[in-house]
């Protein structure tokens, strides 16, 4: 198990802190697996520095992927974008 620190704006630790947001979209520039903890320190762009506030959590699944190994073409997704959708 990981420990693995990132930063993360105000509006969405906010999401995460009261349970609504239970997911994160990150570049797959860092190894992550299930098992680790993510410690979310709220960071706000604004001012360039960190609030104090820090959130952790137990990651429970993990989805890599490539803009190029996706269902719909480049191009769509260029176009109109991904989102990703959360589950009760």
């Amino acid at each position: 198990m990981a420990i693995i620190k990132k930063k993360i704006w105000p509006k969405y630790f906010d999401a995460v802190a009261s349970g609504k947001k239970r997911f994160e979209l990150r570049l797959n520039d860092f190894e992550v697996r299930e098992g680790d903890v993510l410690i979310l320190e709220e960071w706000d762009p604004k001012i360039k520095e960190y609030t104090g506030k820090k959130i952790e959590k137990k990651v429970s699944y993990v989805l890599k992927f490539k803009t190029d190994a996706l269902f719909w073409p480049e191009r769509e997704v260029e176009e109109k974008g991904l989102q990703v959708i959360s589950f009760e």
